[in-house]
């Protein structure tokens, strides 16, 4: 996570000034550089640097060609950068990438975001407040508190090696939703003067909950009491959340249905969209970390609003965790707010002891929806279809307690490559190879910035890995290849974090293609294709608050691997469509062992050659 201290702004290079009159959340954004479009010689460069590993000889000389063709003077590559570098300089584009990749990444696609968009993070068990509705008033409390600073535009921007990052993504948090349309959805934010409530769903009913009553916030007592009637009141109704879990054309079809089935219907679904933030209230007692995984994950899928940006799960257990919705945020903003919500929890820094509750205070309302049988209809459909996909799935959860950051320290290792170098270890033992794996690198220190794909898989780490299952490679030669490999990995995510990456570089250029175009031979060339098939999609987001993250893999015959790397423990969240969880989690625990082992001899002779 970046660091959050306020910096002084006379220590930061020139380029950046501050203007206050943002604010100071949004005080650095329209300094902060534009996303660059690298030249076509450096992603020619470090495209075929990437794809090397995964072909033969006369495949790499084939796509050499391509890339050759597509890069020289006069061709087609050239006037394409030309038109991406006038989109850059364009004022009407703060981020040229940003609006293509919003649309492409989410907005357009049609897939379900439940399981294949949304991402989760568990919780871990706060002993002082077992009863679900004392979690979910602390929750509430800090969530609130939080939102305060964002509103007020005061919350300190985080920062990336001590450069300010953008903060703009903040603005889609609260209040905010994505509404289903075809050819693509699109989001909406509502004002957070006029939207002082927050929903809270139980049994599948939805109530509409003041958070603030003749201009005070309800204190942790009064949202106690609020959240015990709504307990007492629920009763089981029609699923009409699981209609968000549903594919987005089909879902955008099923509104329109639920819109016109009763005119009152409209209102009920303004209620949900513009609420501050969401409360699951769960009937389920998850105990282990896959059941856990599972509530948070997706739950039973009609105890939701999936296509809210946060969804707080408290379970009758009190155990509790987040449910982020992606197409506007990705999870570095919603990691700081669970992590700052745990952290005012469990270390007592807001006043949650205020026993004054207001006798004025309105009752939970139920938000009520008109059921006619067309509507049920499309519940049905989507509960048929969210117990299918969800079925197909299945998850695992290493909690691998040998070791974590402060031993991959004492190795002088960073502890993002280093678990990246476990995984591919892990994948090369359950398949003898190793293919096409994302991490996902932040782009957040340029305006609008987001993401950049990290292609993990390098000579080096290739060479790692055939080294480790070859018994006459002597340990020695391992170890340096393992450091090859790490510095590999973080030579490349540092060149994505500054907008160098070949994936959105290339995506960007291919968008100027016309209808009628000829496809450039890079894009037909299989090579293409295959090196941008994510085999492995994986994360990192630590917290020792969290005690898992997660989300799906990407493709069908691939891996979601999400990873938090604690202090002395590392956790992997394994995610796949029936290729064997269970054994990519045994193959992950024996590779980080495997790999300790080869160094813990370099950590008592530190002065030997690698």
């Amino acid at each position: 996570m970046a660091p959050r201290n306020a910096r002084n702004s006379s220590s930061l290079p020139g380029g950046y000034k501050e203007d206050s009159s943002k604010g100071p959340m949004l005080r650095f954004e329209d300094s902060l550089p534009k996303l660059p479009v690298p030249t076509l010689e450096e992603t020619a460069r470090r495209y075929l640097k990437t794809v090397h590993p995964l072909l033969s000889s006369s495949e790499f000389e084939s796509t050499t060609k391509a890339v050759q063709d597509f890069i020289k003077p006069g061709a087609i590559g050239s006037k394409l950068q030309e038109k991406l570098l006038a989109r850059r300089e364009d004022p009407k584009h703060k981020n040229w990438l940003y609006e293509w990749w919003n649309d492409a990444a989410y907005l357009t696609y049609r897939d379900p975001v439940v399981p294949y968009v949304s991402y989760f993070y568990s919780h871990r068990d706060d002993r002082r407040r077992r009863d679900p509705s004392k979690r979910a008033a602390a929750i509430t409390t800090s969530t609130l508190e939080f939102k305060k600073q964002v509103d007020q535009g005061t919350l300190e921007p985080e920062y990336m090696k001590k450069l300010p990052i953008s903060m703009e993504s903040y603005q889609w948090m609260f209040n905010a939703c994505r509404i289903p349309a075809k050819p693509a959805d699109f989001p909406v934010t509502y004002s957070p003067a006029e939207n002082k409530h927050i929903l809270v769903i139980r049994k599948n009913q939805f109530f509409k909950v003041l958070h603030e009553v003749d201009g005070i916030q309800l204190n942790t007592s009064e949202l106690e009491q609020q959240f015990k009637r709504v307990y007492e009141k629920a009763e089981k109704a029609p699923g009409v959340g699981i209609l968000t879990s549903e594919n987005r054309d089909v879902w955008t079809d099923a509104r329109e249905i639920l819109l016109k089935a009763h005119s009152s219907n409209a209102a009920a679904l303004k209620a949900i969209e513009s609420a501050s933030f969401v409360i699951c209230l769960d009937d389920a007692s998850p105990v282990t970390l896959e059941e856990r995984a599972h509530q948070y994950w997706h739950g039973d899928g009609s105890n939701r609003w999936f296509d809210k940006p946060l969804q707080f799960i408290v379970n009758d257990n009190g155990t509790a965790g987040f449910m982020g919705e992606h197409s506007m945020m990705d999870g570095t903003p919603t990691h700081r707010l669970n992590d700052y919500v745990n952290n005012v929890i469990f270390n007592n820094k807001l006043d949650f002891s205020d026993p004054s509750v207001r006798s004025n205070l309105p009752e939970p309302s139920p938000i009520k929806f008109h059921i006619t049988k067309e509507v049920q209809a499309e519940i049905e459909r989507a509960t048929k279809d969210f117990t299918e996909v969800i079925g197909a799935h299945e998850l695992r959860v290493q909690a691998y307690q040998g070791y974590g950051k402060g031993l991959i320290k004492k190795f002088k290792c960073s502890p993002d490559a280093y678990v990246q170098m476990i995984i591919q270890l892990a994948y090369f033992k359950m398949y003898g190879k190793n293919r096409p794996t994302y991490e996902s690198a932040a782009t957040r220190r340029f305006q609008q910035g987001r993401t950049e794909t990290c292609r993990t898989v390098s000579d080096d780490s290739v060479a790692f890995c055939k080294a480790m299952g070859d018994a006459s490679v002597e340990p020695e030669q391992t170890a340096s290849l393992f450091r090859r490999a790490v510095e590999a990995h973080v030579a490349y995510i540092t060149a994505a974090s500054d907008g160098k990456g070949v994936d959105r570089h290339l995506f960007g250029l291919k968008k100027f293609l016309g209808p009628n175009d000829e496809v450039p031979a890079i894009y037909k060339d299989p090579a293409f294709g295959y090196s941008s098939k994510w085999f492995i999609s994986s994360s990192q987001l630590s917290s020792e608050y969290f005690n898992g993250y997660g989300w799906s893999q990407v493709v069908d015959d691939g891996w979601g691997i999400a990873y938090m790397i604690n202090e002395n423990s590392i956790q992997f969240n394994i995610c796949s469509k029936g290729l064997g969880s269970d054994r990519m989690s045994f193959y992950l625990n024996e590779a980080a062992g495997d790999v300790r082992d080869l160094l813990l001899p370099t950590l008592e002779a530190p002065k030997a050659k690698l």
